[in-house]
């Protein structure tokens, strides 16, 4: 796909009717060959929409008009030329516990979790949020996660982990004003709740800091599994990480956690962990133009649920 298409699509199927400001810059950066031209310096896996924008909010740069973005970018490339090489899209929504509560209520307890592509790990305390699934909720305290379920019985309570860890090349500290910065950065502009849900997860996080590793989700997934403590069940869980790993290497991590012990949640876009036979998406759909953005919860392989991508919504097939 070009850098092109891919801003294109970004804009019609991630941002349309969620992001009116990213939805314009996503657009008018498709139509403008300079910056194109720019962004084709940079390799493929860096020239990303969400990167980009959330690099030039990082800077202090302008998001909500397409022409003073550009002229941000243009006239300040060698700054967000430099950001975008050493920094990379790690949106630790916490919000994406809510599709994965029902798998990880309904798993033998206590849990082990082990998060890959853990980001700053807010989504190693899914015991430690409330939910909101329409009128049902589960849990008490701050942040409170809405979700929109269909299909599924949400559960009657929370898990109870006894151990929480993460993977990732560049994990982030929730305790460091500059980490939780760029965090921040990378909640669309008009997502004023998403980042009050921040701030709040990170404040849970950082009363008892996960333990965090860094390193590669194949060479070094074994050895942080083997951890975990005896008598837990080990889930080792994921979500909307896998497109940044080439596909060998997502082959390859598939094989690795397959031949561990315990059980492991998929929450990734089909195109990039794909399942055969799944069911058409949620009706409404086809009224778009251009399909909006859905990821496939699965549980050891076997699909389950059509989720959106920050949890805010899940309709279960299984």
């Amino acid at each position: 796909m070009t850098t092109a298409a891919r801003y294109a699509e970004f804009a019609a199927r991630e941002a349309h009717g969620v992001s009116p400001a990213y939805e314009r810059l996503a657009l008018a950066v498709a139509r403008d060959r300079e910056m194109l031209a720019l962004l084709g310096t940079l390799p493929p896996v860096k020239r990303q929409p969400n990167l980009l924008f959330a690099v030039v909010r990082l800077l202090g740069g302008p998001v909500e008009d397409p022409a003073a973005f550009r002229d941000h970018v243009m006239g300040h490339w060698p700054a967000v030329e430099a950001e975008m090489r050493i920094r990379a899209t790690q949106t630790n929504e916490a919000g994406r516990c809510a599709v994965l509560l029902p798998v990880l209520a309904a798993l033998p307890q206590p849990l082990a979790l082990l998060e890959v592509g853990a980001s700053a790990g807010l989504c190693l305390y899914p015991d430690r949020y409330a939910y909101r699934y329409g009128d049902h909720p589960v849990g008490s305290g701050e942040p409170v996660l809405d979700c929109a379920a269909t299909g599924v019985t949400p559960p009657a309570r929370l898990p109870d982990v006894v151990w929480r860890a993460g993977l990732d090349l560049n994990p982030l500290d929730v305790t460091d004003p500059a980490d939780v910065a760029w965090l921040d950065a990378l909640i669309w502009p008009e997502h004023e709740r998403r980042r009050a849900r921040l701030r709040a997860a990170a404040a849970v996080a950082a009363a008892e800091p996960p333990l965090l590793v860094r390193g590669d989700l194949v060479d070094d997934l074994p050895e942080l599994a083997a951890r975990a403590p005896a008598g837990a069940t080990l889930v080792v869980f994921h979500t909307s990480v896998l497109y940044q790993v080439p596909p060998p290497r997502r082959e390859a991590f598939a094989e690795v956690v397959r031949g561990l012990p315990g059980h492991w949640i998929a929450n990734e876009t089909p195109d990039v962990l794909p399942y055969p036979d799944l069911p058409e998406p949620p009706p409404g759909v086809a009224l778009r133009s251009v399909p909006p953005l859905r990821s496939v919860l699965a549980l050891d392989g076997r699909p389950l649920a059509w989720t959106m991508p920050h949890g805010q919504a899940m309709t279960w097939f299984a």
